[in-house]
């Protein structure tokens, strides 16, 4: 049955405003060799019969250059430029999704100029933004970007809660520079790769209070993220902590089944705040979308996609500015019009009532124990338990998955969902007949 409600939008999946098809290649320009053989590496970005081309800032010799695959290989460095390859592939797709919902044409040029972060219709020649000059300490640099967040989440575009996180990194930076280099603050230029280790060692042994590895490892995440900002505005040629590795082991989160799914939404709670609360975790359940997301929803978020004008939430993800896009499933349907002489929306321009994140994630617990399912709700679950339904209820491909979620790589969805086996069964099942008789003997298929 799922199946046939969903037949439509699966095919309309990419369907925007026009169906035009992006193409990205990349290739070695020899005849730009210079004088020790090292040739750039162009991206070649072509919509229709409609090219354009630009360096992507990488050179190799032309041994390195593998023409069949288009990457580069048997150097030191062919990992590093094959991520930045893999890098430019997924934006510059992101970048055309995006702009099918605002352009009824697009061209390469377009795409180009958005991924360089200008206007889609800039044109060459026209006065760009300077290159910054001034020096920046550390702690300065952090303070900036602290300040912008918290306007950003004053207009609902960011977490309050992810906000709390960056002022406990900026503090926990001015007590390890304290600690350890006896100062008030550092100068971006004195930071090297031993900054990332010390500030480790710092954070899990140092430290009055210690903390675990893995919320050590996020405290230098998130400096990273600070000097590669630093990087790109030109205050540091590099970011010398870059290749720090912060990621730990990672834990699977086991999703909710589609049966305890289904038996939160057909509970009858006399509540009227957890009545509130179990929709939009179930809205969470059919769109995947953060808690942060969820809470900024508007009308102005949904959009008709398609000849058949299907009726889908379109938005920036408020961690990452990733566009995130879902069809609007019956179930979503029915939530969002059960709210729509609430207060929630009348007043304040919200789809749907969203608590703060401590109170909605304390009445989960509530509805868990009234529901007998015996586990913790939160509001993560329900982007892993959407993620698994898609793949293995409704039968999403992973790539498809990975769009709804705004993922900037399917190795970040890898994460979230898993092919069960009921799944591989159901697929085997549709299989085994094309290859094997009904006596088990295999087919010859060249016939």
């Amino acid at each position: 049955m799922c199946k046939n409600i969903f037949f439509n939008i699966q095919n309309n999946l990419k369907m925007m405003k026009n169906n035009q098809k992006l193409s990205v290649l990349f290739w070695h320009r020899k005849s730009k060799a210079d004088e020790m053989g090292s040739a750039p590496i162009m991206c070649r970005i072509t919509i229709d019969t409609s090219e354009v081309e630009f360096s992507i800032g990488k050179k190799i010799p032309a041994k390195y250059w593998n023409t069949k695959t288009k990457r580069v290989y048997g150097c030191p460095e062919a990992k590093l430029f094959n991520s930045r390859i893999n890098q430019i592939e997924t934006d510059l797709e992101r970048h055309f999704l995006k702009l099918q919902f605002e352009y009824d044409h697009i061209t390469p040029f377009m795409v180009r100029n958005v991924y360089k972060g200008l206007s889609a219709n800039h044109k060459p020649g026209e006065a760009q933004a300077t290159k910054e000059s001034k020096s920046y300490t550390l702690l300065e640099l952090t303070d900036q970007y602290v300040q912008n967040f918290s306007e950003m989440v004053h207009k609902g575009i960011r977490s309050a809660e992810t906000l709390r996180q960056w002022k406990a990194t900026r503090n926990k930076l001015a007590e390890f520079i304290e600690f350890v280099y006896k100062s008030a603050d550092l100068d971006l230029d004195q930071i090297d790769y031993s900054f990332a280790t010390k500030f480790y060692k710092y954070l899990t042994i140092e430290r009055e209070k210690v903390i675990g590895e893995a919320a050590a490892k996020k405290q230098i995440k998130n400096t990273k993220q600070l000097l590669s900002i630093a990087e790109s505005k030109n205050l540091i040629d590099k970011n010398p902590i870059q290749k720090f590795r912060c990621g730990g082991d990672e834990t699977d989160v086991a999703p909710l089944e589609y049966e305890q799914v289904y038996l939160l939404w057909n509970k009858k709670l006399t509540i009227l705040r957890l009545e509130e609360v179990r929709d939009v975790f179930i809205l969470q359940c059919f769109t995947g979308f953060a808690f942060q997301d969820v809470y900024s929803l508007s009308e102005s978020h949904i959009v008709h996609v398609g000849r058949s004008g299907e009726k889908w939430i379109v938005k920036e993800r408020g961690k990452t500015g990733v566009t995130e896009m879902v069809p609007i499933m019956p179930i979503v349907e029915e939530i969002i019009a059960k709210y729509k002489n609430h207060d929630c929306r009348k007043v304040f321009g919200h789809l749907i009532p969203v608590n703060s994140n401590s109170k909605y994630n304390a009445y989960l617990k509530e509805i868990a124990v009234i529901c007998g399912i015996r586990r913790e709700l939160n509001t993560h679950l329900a982007r892993h338990t959407f993620a698994d339904m898609m793949l293995n209820v409704f039968e999403f491909s992973l790539e498809e998955v990975s769009k709804m979620l705004g993922h900037k790589t399917i190795r970040t969805t890898q994460r979230y969902a898993k092919i069960k086996k009921n799944r591989i069964s159901r697929t085997w099942e549709n299989v085994k007949s094309k290859v094997f008789d009904k006596n088990g003997k295999l087919i010859n298929l060249s016939l």
